[in-house]
């Protein structure tokens, strides 16, 4: 399960960062930031190869264990980056060892449509910050965290 997800943009800032457990989500920021630095070790050593290639994957950024005592199960980050530079970080709970690398693509898939449906929305001004109640639904996050004060702003869709 996702517990943390992200949209970052070219220029490294963010564009849409959410967690589940509010109460961890310094840590889980904290944690996509460091993830940053491994996407653009990755990014730089595919250099021109990643225009050319269609998986825009980037596999398993790092793992952490010393969420053990606030977080009872050990965490891991993993990326993707769109041909724009646009980058996706999850967060995701390592304890569901049905999770599978392909479902983990999957869902990252899935980020990507729904990022490309938020720039084709007319309404929306590129670099602005996602704010929706239809994002937080579409990442899988809970009922609480879709009716937040934070995302009653911009409808997009």
């Amino acid at each position: 399960m996702a517990v943390c997800v992200a949209v970052i943009a070219k220029e490294n800032y963010p564009l849409y960062i959410r967690s589940v457990p509010t109460e961890n989500e310094l840590k889980f920021h904290y944690m996509v930031h460091t993830s940053l630095d491994v996407v653009d070790e990755k990014i730089s050593a595919m250099g021109k190869a990643l225009v050319d290639q269609r998986e825009l994957y980037l596999g398993l950024l790092y793992p952490t264990e010393d969420y053990k005592v606030t977080f009872p199960n050990q965490l891991c980050s993993y990326g993707y980056v769109t041909n724009s530079r646009v980058k996706f970080v999850m967060v995701v709970d390592s304890s569901n060892t049905a999770l599978r690398d392909n479902e983990i693509r999957s869902m990252f898939r899935k980020l990507h449509n729904s990022y490309t449906d938020v720039m084709c929305n007319p309404f929306y001004n590129p670099g602005d910050r996602i704010q929706s109640r239809w994002a937080a639904a579409l990442l899988g996050l809970p009922p609480s965290l879709c009716s937040s004060a934070l995302l009653k702003g911009t409808v997009l869709r």
